[in-house]
């Protein structure tokens, strides 16, 4: 039997691809193992399905000045040490990665078995764990065309980000029974990401009271970030994460609000929901969402503003333009190109071991 290791972590972006491309795996007869970090959401999500899970000791490699510099690269080499001994342990035949610090030591690990590796970039540049990992990847799956251009020929397919099927099968009216909505009004649906983004409740929070009187709120805010002063706020339904009814909730939302983290808006693209993105300023992070906002936006799937612009009447006024032009939006993302992202995928891992 072919025998898979996938591995990535650190935010829900770097598993659910890889969750996506697991039934496909299984249907095609692979043993499949996941190598995580200790404690990562990726830990939780991965043993839900079944599937048996390696624990290594993870470190950030970071850009800026942080006294875990200091201790983080031991942490590193460490888990480099543990994914030596997996390989050897497991035996796999090829090693799929998402991205995500843990999986640079699996990379390599694999590389110096001489085990293909095969990487996933979803953002248009590569985050720094990938750039790591770019010379011992055997194949660079991309997302963005203009990703494909910056990285060896030899190396790069654009295949775009495996999309969980299931999100595409929502129940409407079950939604609307779990939330306790009435029909009167549309649904906004704000996804702060599986972390949470406290700019993003926050200034939502600010204007709920606008907000309410012509929509109904369903709020995801990240693990830790729920208000507890708004429980049994009418027409206000607040949760840190939710798996088993997202699409349920997707398929009641008429507009979102989200970060613009590659996989998010790929899956608000696939479902095609209008939607406002508010990337990650560049203050705090690399600005890869702001790149992957402003491409969406160029294309016509996405209406964007930025951290700092953002006020009470800002925000407010481009919630109501996004809903007022939400049909022009539905039409762009129906008329994209949709890549059938888990096929090739599968196709190039199989292509790797052949």
């Amino acid at each position: 039997m072919k025998h898979i290791v996938l591995t990535g972590g650190g935010t829900a972006g770097h598993v659910t691809p890889n969750i996506a491309l697991i039934p496909k795996l299984q249907e095609k007869g692979f043993q499949i193992s996941y190598i995580g970090s200790y404690n990562g959401i990726e830990k939780s999500l991965i043993q839900e399905l079944g599937i048996p899970y390696y624990g290594i000791s993870s470190g950030k490699l970071r850009r800026y000045f942080d006294i875990k510099n200091f201790s983080d690269p031991f942490r590193v080499l460490k888990g480099y040490s543990q994914a030596n001994k997996l390989m050897k342990q497991l035996k796999p035949d090829v090693v799929f990665s998402k991205g995500g610090f843990v999986t640079v030591p699996v990379v390599l690990a694999a590389k110096k078995r001489k085990i293909p590796a095969i990487i996933h970039e979803s953002d248009m540049t590569p985050g720094l764990a990938n750039k790591l990992c770019l010379s011992s990847a055997t194949k660079i799956c991309c997302n963005f065309p203009e990703t494909v251009s910056t990285l060896p020929a030899d190396k790069a397919v654009l295949t775009g980000t495996p999309i969980r099927q299931e999100l595409l099968h929502g129940d409407k009216e079950a939604a609307r029974n779990f939330c306790g909505f009435s029909s009167d009004k549309p649904v906004l649906l704000v996804i702060g990401g599986s972390l949470g983004a406290a700019s993003v409740n926050e200034n939502v929070r600010k204007i709920l009271p606008e907000l309410l009187k012509e929509f109904q709120v369903i709020h995801l805010c990240g693990k830790g970030k729920t208000d507890s002063s708004l429980e049994h706020t009418a027409g206000y339904v607040q949760y840190e994460y939710i798996k088993e009814e997202l699409p349920d909730l997707f398929a009641l939302a008429d507009i979102v609000i989200s970060r613009a983290g590659a996989n998010a808006i790929c899956e608000l693209n696939a479902l095609a929901k209008p939607n406002l993105l508010i990337p990650l300023s560049a203050n705090a992070s690399r600005g890869d969402q702001i790149l992957n906002a402003r491409s969406f936006e160029r294309q016509g799937y996405s209406m964007v503003l930025e951290e700092e612009e953002i006020t009470e009447s800002v925000l407010m006024d481009s919630i109501h333009k996004l809903y007022e032009n939400r049909n022009s939006y539905i039409e762009a993302m129906k008329n994209s190109k949709q890549l059938d992202s888990i096929n090739q995928i599968v196709s190039i891992i199989e292509s790797c071991i052949a």
